[in-house]
């Protein structure tokens, strides 16, 4: 399985950004998507995930602002991020996990065992 992400940039506080995943698999319905992002001297953390059936799940810092949404089709995977802050700065990673690996709705980063190169996206104030 290989991720590709793109989108991410430079926006101001209160902007939009959209990032993308394509995924390079035979079987894409098979695998739960999530978001993670890596703040300089932070560690990574989940922001939002969606699993086979389409079920999403967000951090509580991003509810109501960012939106995770896939093109099974195209095997990709989308983060709509809006209403950006300036502690969203950080570097943004797609990842896969197997059906049934870990628990459901998980955000934790030892649950997937598959993940892209990452994006950056700095957000200034």
């Amino acid at each position: 399985v290989q991720l590709v992400e793109s989108g991410g940039g430079s926006v101001q506080s209160g902007g939009s950004l959209r990032l993308s995943c394509a995924v390079s698999t035979y079987s894409y319905s098979d695998y739960s998507m999530g978001w993670f992002r890596q703040a300089p001297g932070k560690e990574r953390g989940g922001v939002a995930t969606i699993d086979t059936a389409g079920s999403t799940t967000y951090a509580d810092f991003v509810k109501g602002r960012f939106t995770i949404s896939q093109d099974n089709a195209k095997n990709t995977v989308f983060l709509q991020m809006n209403n950006l802050k300036s502690e969203g700065t950080a570097m943004y990673y797609c990842a896969a996990r197997f059906r049934g690996w870990g628990p459901l709705k998980s955000l934790a980063v030892s649950d997937f065992g598959y993940w892209g190169q990452g994006n950056q996206v700095t957000v200034s104030s």
